[in-house]
């Protein structure tokens, strides 16, 4: 699957253009790797997305094409969310990992 749609899907960002730009600014890293939207998405795989000052390490646990609320939380564990020092604040879209 896809690394935008997942992202759509599993409601860690709520639109798929919004998770595709946050792809291209490289914000997104799979495995320690930066990944741009059409990088594949595999069971197992670890997700670092920065959200502003906040970068949120989640492992995806599960793969559906489509998902209500319920079965979209049970797509990622969130590893870890932790703060930087010299983000940028108004690039903080902590509201986009709110299902």
């Amino acid at each position: 699957m896809r690394l935008d749609k997942f992202l759509k899907v599993s409601r860690l960002i709520k639109r798929r253009t919004l998770a595709k730009e946050v792809c291209d600014q490289g914000r997104i890293a799979i495995n320690g790797r930066p990944a741009k939207a059409s990088t594949k998405v595999g069971v197992g795989d670890t997700l670092a997305i920065t959200f502003g000052t906040k970068i949120v390490e989640a492992r995806v646990e599960l793969l559906q094409e489509s998902a209500k609320k319920d079965l979209a939380a049970q797509m990622y564990t969130i590893l870890s969310e932790t703060r930087r020092e010299g983000g940028d604040p108004s690039m903080d879209d902590s509201d986009e990992d709110e299902a």
